[in-house]
């Protein structure tokens, strides 16, 4: 029997765009992953539609699975010929366990790499706006444990040798033992007055930042109810903090978007937010099964082909392709039934027009998915007399409802945005599934339209509105998420 093969990969400190290209693509290949708790569970959409996912979280006071039970799983997994990713928050090597769990792989004869990742001391630090070495702040950095094995979990390490031979330490996990932190240090020679700053679900839109000295950090920790996951960084660089950092005045920054989703293919508007600050949940996952024809199907008896998506039309000259038909022999004008749409035709080099440019005279074929062709009153409606052909299906990928309840869970919705009628049935149907109605969703997030019709539909299936935009553009959209901030 072919036996598997592991990677032990470092996520990074939270925003998905800073792992690594090879931990992506170690992702985008495996049979099963076994992630933590603190890795972001927007990299689990980037998985296979098929993937085993399995949670191995772990919280202070309890864990979901032991240690052994991971590495035992990591072996079995692999003994059945599965490509296995066990994913960690920042890099795997830093307080992850990996030698333990490298031990075990190699005790079974399996094979493994270990991919780093950006480790959350330098990568919080760094959205912060406060580098963890500086020419002249702090020429050394040390990274401890907040916590561990001792019976009172206070970190028994050398503290005098902390204390005044290291510029700036990064304390991981440590706002449960900052007194104890600050008592140590001040009593073995640091001075009182040495600034420190708390950093808080770092590099995510609900980053927040606390600052302070040795003196003075802990009541302020109390005030705010400062908790973890945070990182405490303690030395003069943390003085190069005077104002928000440059992650924070992002134009976007702590907004938390649900952009809706009715294609199997990603949105350029969704990356554009994300390119602003914005952390963005493209919502459901599709997969796309295509639908064949046989025998070739008449296209060329029609004066209209009205392409209803972006993948009607990429599967029409597909056909063509498959049927070895020349383009050539259709007479038939191009429609795209949205911007996309159209621009999609014209991407084969013809020319494509808008719905509101149909001759009322010429046979007539609408291409679409599935779910608008079954809806016989609803193309009628938009397409008057017409024939239909179905290019493909698609199909909900429900491992995407596992990463949507953590996001529910987390309270990391506030925005919801639907770009088109059809996007508010999907989303609602899917919603249901996690106890969600149109009325709870309006009660904790922003609902935004693009337009009259996705408005239209929204507000017959109970959402309240907060804005439609009067262009369906990203920068009209960009111009309502800015207002609503400030």
């Amino acid at each position: 029997m072919n036996k598997g093969y592991v990677y032990l990969v470092g996520a990074g400190p939270g925003d998905i765009r800073l792992m690594t290209i090879k931990g992506q693509q170690c992702l985008e290949k495996a049979d099963v992953v076994l992630y933590d708790r603190l890795v972001n569970p927007l990299l689990l959409e980037q998985t296979k539609p098929d993937i085993e996912l399995v949670y191995c979280g772990k919280l202070p006071d309890r864990h979901i699975l032991r240690q052994e039970a991971i590495q035992e799983l990591l072996v079995d997994y692999a003994k059945k010929g599965k490509i296995v990713v066990r994913l960690k928050g920042g890099d795997p090597s830093v307080y992850g366990r990996v030698g333990e769990e490298a031990a075990a792989l190699e005790a079974a004869g399996i094979r493994y790499e270990i991919i780093p990742g950006i480790t959350a001391g330098i990568g919080a630090s760094t959205y912060a706006g406060v580098p963890v070495t500086h020419r002249e702040y702090g020429a050394s950095f040390a990274i401890v444990t907040g916590h561990d094995q001792s019976k009172n979990g206070q970190p028994q390490i050398d503290w005098k040798a902390l204390a005044t031979g290291i510029d700036t330490i990064a304390f991981y996990m440590g706002v449960k033992n900052l007194p104890y932190i600050c008592e140590q240090l001040t009593i073995n020679g640091r001075n009182p007055s040495t600034p420190v700053m708390l950093v808080q679900w770092g590099t995510l839109g609900k980053q927040r930042v606390l600052t302070g000295t040795l003196e003075t950090i802990v009541n302020k920790v109390l005030v705010e109810k400062f908790t973890n996951p945070a990182i405490t960084l303690v030395g003069d660089v943390t003085k190069l903090r005077t104002k928000e950092s440059w992650f924070e005045l992002q134009p976007l920054f702590s907004k938390h978007i649900l952009f809706a989703r009715t294609s199997s293919s990603k949105s350029k508007i969704a990356n554009q937010l994300r390119d602003n600050g914005a952390d963005v949940f493209e919502f459901p996952r599709m997969k796309m099964n295509d639908y064949t024809n046989e025998p070739p199907f008449p296209y060329e008896q029609y004066e209209q082909i009205i392409f209803h998506s972006e993948e009607s039309v990429d599967w029409f000259f597909r056909d063509l392709q498959r049927k070895h038909l020349d383009i050539r022999s259709i007479n038939a004008s191009f429609y795209g039934a949205s911007t996309k749409s159209q621009l999609r035709i014209q991407s084969y080099a013809c020319l494509s027009y808008s719905l509101n440019q149909l001759q009322k005279d010429g046979k007539r074929l609408v291409i679409g998915p599935e779910s608008i062709i079954k809806n016989v009153l609803t193309r009628q409606e938009r397409y008057g007399e017409h024939d239909c052909l179905i290019s493909h299906a698609l199909t909900v990928i429900h491992q995407s409802n596992g990463t949507c309840r953590r996001l529910l869970e987390e309270d990391r919705i506030d925005t919801i945005i639907f770009p088109s009628a059809e996007s508010v049935r999907v989303v609602t149907e899917q919603m249901a599934d996690h106890d969600q109605t149109p009325l709870t969703l309006s009660n904790r997030a922003e609902i935004i339209c693009f337009g009259p019709e996705s408005e239209r539909v929204a507000e017959q299936l109970g959402y309240r509105i907060d804005h439609r935009l009067e262009k369906p553009t990203f920068e009209a959209l960009l111009h309502v998420l800015q207002k609503k901030r400030r």
